[in-house]
């Protein structure tokens, strides 16, 4: 199902004891576009300190509800290695991160989770966590420089700004993710201060040819009249399999789940 992340954001995240915190933001790999961390801030009960949550460790996160339940103890996020929320998340806390709860690395596999599609565990009870050492223990090469971490923060990039090959067009206002695969399917893109009359419109990321994380820009081949015409996008309906294929057939696009590639109105091909 398809959601926005904004209400997801500001949930409580219940453990099987307890509460842990509040939803801050969330980590999204910039390559595959899937979410990797919730962050959150665990208030008083940790003294300020914010911490990572995984997808593999939520049940579930029903549409409308403020609460996020994970198979995790209090114990369990007490002791989890710490983060520095100033700080980019390096490779190495993430290697820290996974191997102390046991989950795999996404990195380095055919699919988006690695091996496999989505963030779960065949046969795994759903009230408790993955035993430590259910695999094997990530060790870096020393002799092999760090590694690239592509981790962006869904709150840092709300205010980006659209660039089309004829102008801007709108800012970065949210995002919209399927919670199963936990992939970010599109940026809401509000065109209100662009132009009189603007609303707010889906920009699919596949349809992104470039982001300038120092200029704080999304750029896409599209133009703007065609941003302008296509269908609105309202955050209280959910994002529908009808409504995706109306967008796309506007676009002339097929849909991500067809994994095929055609051109876009106003598109410039190489």
């Amino acid at each position: 199902m398809l959601r926005n992340i904004e209400f997801l954001q500001g949930s409580t995240v219940k453990a099987s004891d307890g509460d842990v915190g509040t939803v801050t933001q969330l980590y999204f790999d910039d390559e595959a576009w899937a979410v990797r961390y919730l962050v959150v801030d665990t208030g008083n009960w940790l003294r300020d300190r914010q911490v990572l949550i995984s997808p593999y460790a939520v049940l579930h996160t029903d549409p409308g509800s403020t609460e996020v339940r994970v198979r995790l103890t209090q114990q369990q996020v007490r002791d989890s290695p710490n983060i520095d929320a100033h700080k980019p998340v390096s490779r190495q806390h993430e290697i820290d991160y996974l191997r102390y709860y046991g989950y795999p690395t996404y990195w380095g596999g055919p699919n988006v989770w690695g091996m496999g599609a989505y963030p779960a565990f065949d046969g795994l009870d759903a009230t408790a966590a993955l035993p430590l050492g259910a695999y094997p223990s990530i060790e870096p090469d020393p002799d092999e420089p760090p590694a690239d971490t592509h981790l962006r923060s869904t709150e840092g990039m709300k205010g980006y700004h659209i660039e089309t090959i004829d102008g801007s067009i709108g800012h970065v206002s949210g995002f919209v993710f399927d919670d199963e695969s936990w992939v970010i399917r599109y940026l809401t893109v509000d065109t209100r201060n662009w132009w009189p009359g603007g609303k707010e419109v889906l920009l699919a990321t596949g349809w992104i040819e470039l982001i300038d994380w120092f200029g704080s820009t999304v750029s896409t081949t599209l133009t703007r009249d065609a941003i302008k015409q296509s269908p609105a996008y309202d955050d209280t309906i959910p994002v529908t399999r009808d409504y995706e294929t109306a967008l796309h057939e506007f676009y002339g696009r097929p849909g991500y789940w067809t994994k095929q590639r055609t051109a876009l109105p106003g598109e410039i091909q190489a």
